[in-house]
């Protein structure tokens, strides 16, 4: 068998995780940390020269620069072609548009105040913008936290994902030559990065989520430890963006919520409501051949600007449209969820990612799977609330509607295209129908009589059974609730456990061993025994 061929200055074979450079003289293969060329470096090289031959025939040429408009800047500027969104042109230009204030849409609330219930009360429609941290839930590094820090605590040689903004492309390289990057006052390019999860470093330890995330959250909800599939990792994420900085208008992957918090700089967000109207033209402008060319704010009614300085926690709900600009050197944390609350939008979100053939890198981690896992959680709820003569929120019956056309969906698509995201423990198409069959008795035969189906935004309702009328029935029911799960899980654990000798079992085999010590026969043995326990009947 050959030998597998060897490349570099190293002589090491072929590596597909790491990035190679190839020689325009020699026609040889170079890693790029060997011959310090990082990937986003290697695009500006017009002619390569490897460290033997540029001896011989000088350093390698670089592309010459013929415009600051374009994602390719060797294009000649005949005056046109139009601005590419992220080139410095772009955001000269967008610094000096005029935008409607997010004043107009954004809630303003205590920490304190953000809570499950309120959310489930009122509706997570609309971006809650917290300056008053306590209550929160939020846990924070100081503001003095730097990026040097955060290679201490993550390791720099974790290889990690880069936006070459004026491109709009990213690369890979390790966090300590990004960290070399960004504390260098001279920066040729505008690197960002926005997609350093760190759940697995030591520097999670520093970062808890806001109390509504992790309480409302699917992953830390529905995920069972058991999971064939990995648990996803997406609530902790640490986005570091020198100024001037752009992500063009996205969906935040499966139509998760976020919560984002600016521990110090600045950041800009464009925001525009997920109407019909605009998912249409969003998804119209995804899939255009000039994307980069047109700004989506401009295909919408209104786009909104909404500044988050220093020390404020945005929280954007399902399905909103967004870019953003960082607008001075900024270190952000964030993280994504889903939830109960907006099922249906998060399953047009994910639907829409299929058509326009999203990069499973770029689309939350088996969200078919987690689904399933949360309809198979949402068939118990309503049972138990059935049981409790209550009937569930308006939301979580259309929820659990969107989530049942979702299901028969992906069911009638695994014959043509598996992804065999369905987990090994659930009977799907029984599933389905049980759920199908809850709803059923909602819409058919209303609970107490009269339908006290709670909606979001109007309050608590009352009725004839006053199920919902006030809190502490809410939690009479919530604690009913949990001690019947309780009671099941034990019994569960009861039917597997190893089952313990009682004291009548003890007494029995010690009477055996008596018996066969004694050599007493069969019959014998009978009566000895129902001497021995006939006083205790």
């Amino acid at each position: 068998m050959a030998a597998a061929p060897l490349y570099c200055v190293c002589r090491q074979p072929y590596d597909v995780s790491r990035f190679m450079i190839e020689c325009d003289i020699c026609k040889d293969w170079f890693h790029g940390s060997c011959v310090q060329v990082e990937e986003h470096h290697a695009v500006d090289i017009d002619v390569y020269h490897c460290p033997n031959c540029d001896v011989v025939h000088g350093p390698s040429l670089m592309k010459k620069r013929n415009n600051w408009h374009r994602h390719d800047y060797t294009e000649p500027d005949d005056g046109s072609k139009p601005v590419q969104a992220g080139t410095s042109v772009f955001i000269k230009e967008l610094q000096n548009r005029t935008f409607p204030s997010a004043e107009e849409i954004l809630i303003r609330m205590k920490g304190e105040l953000v809570t499950t219930r309120y959310l489930e009360r009122q509706g997570f429609n609309y971006p809650i913008a917290v300056t008053e941290m306590e209550g929160l839930g939020l846990k924070l590094p100081p503001s003095t936290f730097s990026v040097k820090d955060v290679e201490q605590y993550v390791g720099g040689n974790k290889v990690i994902d880069v936006i070459d903004v004026a491109r709009q492309a990213d690369s890979k390289m390790k966090l300590s030559e990004f960290i070399k990057y960004f504390t260098n006052p001279h920066r040729p390019k505008v690197l960002n990065l926005i997609s350093l999860e760190f759940s697995d470093t030591k520097m999670a330890k520093l970062v808890e989520v806001p109390d509504v995330a992790q309480t409302l959250s699917w992953v830390e909800n529905y995920w069972p430890d058991d999971s064939f599939f990995p648990k996803p990792f997406v609530q902790k994420y640490c986005l570091m963006g020198v100024k001037d900085s752009y992500t063009d208008f996205h969906i935040d992957f499966g139509g998760t919520s976020v919560w984002y918090h600016v521990l110090w700089g600045e950041k800009v967000f464009y925001l525009i409501k997920p109407t019909l109207t605009n998912l249409a033209l969003y998804e119209a402008w995804s899939s255009s051949p000039n994307q980069s060319e047109v700004f989506f704010g401009d295909k919408v009614d209104k786009c909104y600007k909404c500044i988050v300085p220093q020390g404020t926690t945005l929280l954007i709900p399902t399905g909103w449209i967004h870019a953003v600009l960082t607008s001075q050197d900024c270190m952000a944390f964030g993280g994504n969820f889903l939830h109960n609350l907006n099922i249906g939008m998060q399953l047009r979100c994910y639907e829409m990612e299929r058509r326009l053939k999203t990069p499973d890198l770029f689309k939350f981690p088996y969200f078919e799977a987690i689904c399933w896992y949360v309809a198979k959680n949402l068939l118990e709820m309503l049972k138990e609330l059935r049981e409790d003569n209550c009937p569930p929120s308006t939301y979580l019956v259309d929820g659990v509607k969107a989530l049942i056309s979702a299901l028969k969906t992906w069911l009638k698509r695994e014959v043509n295209e598996p992804t065999s995201e369905v987990p090994d423990n659930i009977r799907p198409n029984h599933l389905i129908k049980e759920l199908t069959k809850e709803i059923r008795y909602l819409e058919e035969e209303p609970v107490g009589g009269s339908k006290l189906v709670k909606s979001q935004g109007s309050g608590v309702p009352s009725g004839s059974n006053g199920c919902l009328s006030t809190r502490a029935t809410v939690e009479r029911l919530c604690q009913a609730r949990r001690a019947r799960r309780a009671a099941r899980q034990l019994r569960e654990q009861e039917r597997h456990a190893p089952k313990l000798p009682t004291n009548l079992d003890i007494l029995e085999q010690h009477t055996r061993d008596v018996l066969k010590r004694l050599e007493v026969g069969p019959l014998e043995e009978v009566s000895f025994k129902e001497q021995t326990f006939g006083m205790c009947v």
